[in-house]
């Protein structure tokens, strides 16, 4: 827990990056092997490298080093979010409604992301 005050596991951010994982493995899970090998491995990759980036974030104490993931979470999340996931539905590789399915959530998770990133610089601010 560290001085957080709150588990990774409980914090709101960090379960809905491990939930848009879950859904780009879903969809990762149906593509051919040609198709997991040339795209899907890169969009999983990226999706779950939000997460990823948000768990060594948390874990960090120094506040630069906290924001400094939460970028690299954030770039992860586009690449995902507005490449990988647009490349799929335009190659008809997933169904529009997977798409928008992935991109609303993708898009909450953007929202706490930067309000998470804001807060950490309000708490800066203040001291």
């Amino acid at each position: 827990m560290g001085n957080n005050h709150i588990d990774l596991d409980d914090f709101e951010l960090y379960q809905l990056a491990r939930e848009l994982s879950r859904k780009a493995w879903e969809i990762y899970d149906e593509l051919h092997w040609q198709k997991k090998k040339t795209m899907g491995d890169q969009f999983i990759s990226s999706t779950d490298s939000v997460g990823a980036n948000i768990a060594e974030g948390y874990g960090r104490y120094h506040y630069k080093d906290r924001i400094r993931f939460l970028y690299y979470a954030r770039g992860s999340l586009f690449e995902c979010l507005f490449h990988w996931n647009d490349l799929l539905y335009e190659r008809n590789m997933i169904t529009k409604e997977v798409r928008n399915e992935f991109y609303n959530l993708g898009i909450r998770v953007k929202v706490k992301l930067n309000n998470f990133i804001n807060s950490i610089y309000k708490t800066i601010d203040n001291k």
